[in-house]
């Protein structure tokens, strides 16, 4: 008889246990299906100001109002960006934790061994906000009107060329490098914490160049308060149409594009990726956005998930090379 009894306690404690777990699944689909229900947290890996700040703000704003929910965006600065991203890299994977990144995400990798994430296994792609180029700008007490100007002087034999940037492997530190090795030229690397200090430092002279976020630089730049040589891109900005390309500078392989996108921990709901990625894809698509973002210097680019991480991958294994040619290391 006791036997019996507890074979029947037995099966009733599984019967429980099944019918725990289906209560359990139907709450989770129920709670994805509902998503947002409440503030979402966005981590940018850059200090407050710097560009991959302030489009990611924008383009938030309005996704807030798309989904109904408050995104609540907090910076956490520190090396090169990874410091950020390991944050919502090892976050819960609920869908309110999210990352506002630049093309750095793809740089860190090569240059830190110690990361606490990996870009592709740990992070999935959502909303590819745009592209922006980088823009070099001098001091206005440099003589150079020119960027020839510039390769001219930075290659004669006593020249102590600097240039800053917002930290090793920061986007901006590499298209000063693929400039600097298309110029054929030495350059003297100097890290800052954050963008506003490098501009202090550009617009008091104390170093000479600094390929800055358009979207920073063109106040800058329309006040008369630096000179632009030129652009990061393949092609020229339509903001700056008098400055021109690497190429058109005759530098070959010197040209770099930085992006601006919106990543999850990797194991997020596919579902609430998709919301993300539709509304964010909304979003973008407004005219109004498109104009703001243009302000910027900003070209929105909205693609799949599935393309940004093909793109990922490759720029991954690009950065990765262009790591090794320049001997890019964290002091």
């Amino acid at each position: 008889m006791e036997v019996q009894v507890v074979k029947s306690n037995l099966k009733l404690s599984r019967k429980l246990s099944c019918i725990a777990a289906v209560m359990l699944m139907a709450g989770v689909a129920h709670a994805e299906t509902n998503w947002p229900s409440k503030p979402i947290k966005a981590v940018i890996p850059f200090g407050a100001g710097s560009a991959t700040d302030v489009v990611p703000r924008l383009v938030f704003d309005r996704l807030a109002i798309e989904l109904g929910q408050p995104i609540v965006v907090e910076n956490r600065a520190g090396a090169g960006g990874t410091l950020g991203t390991g944050v919502v890299a090892k976050s819960d994977p609920d869908g309110y934790s999210i990352l506002g990144h630049s093309s750095a995400l793809t740089i860190g990798p090569s240059i830190f061994s110690n990361l606490s994430y990996d870009v592709s296994k740990d992070l999935s792609s959502v909303l590819m906000i745009g592209y922006l180029p980088n823009v070099m700008i001098v001091p206005l007490s440099r003589p150079w009107k020119t960027v020839q100007d510039f390769i001219g002087d930075a290659k004669k034999k006593d020249a102590a060329i600097s240039y800053g940037s917002v930290g090793v492997g920061s986007a901006v530190h590499i298209s000063a490098e693929k400039f600097r090795l298309a110029a054929g030229i030495e350059a003297q690397h100097v890290p800052y914490r954050g963008g506003s200090e490098v501009i202090a430092d550009i617009l008091g002279g104390r170093i000479d160049y600094y390929f800055c976020p358009l979207a920073t630089a063109l106040p800058l730049i329309r006040a008369g308060q630096v000179r632009a040589l030129v652009v990061s891109t393949t092609k020229r900005a339509a903001e700056l149409p008098d400055v021109p390309t690497p190429a058109e500078a005759g530098l070959k392989n010197g040209d770099s594009t930085n992006w601006i996108g919106v990543f999850m921990p990797a194991k997020t709901p596919r579902d609430v990726v998709e919301k993300l990625y539709k509304s964010g894809t909304k979003v973008l698509n407004d005219p109004a956005m498109q104009q703001s973002l243009r302000t910027l210097g900003v070209e929105a680019t909205p693609m799949t998930p599935a393309v940004m991480d093909a793109l990922i991958k490759d720029d991954l294994i690009s950065n990765a090379e262009l790591v090794r040619a320049a001997g890019i290391k964290v002091n």
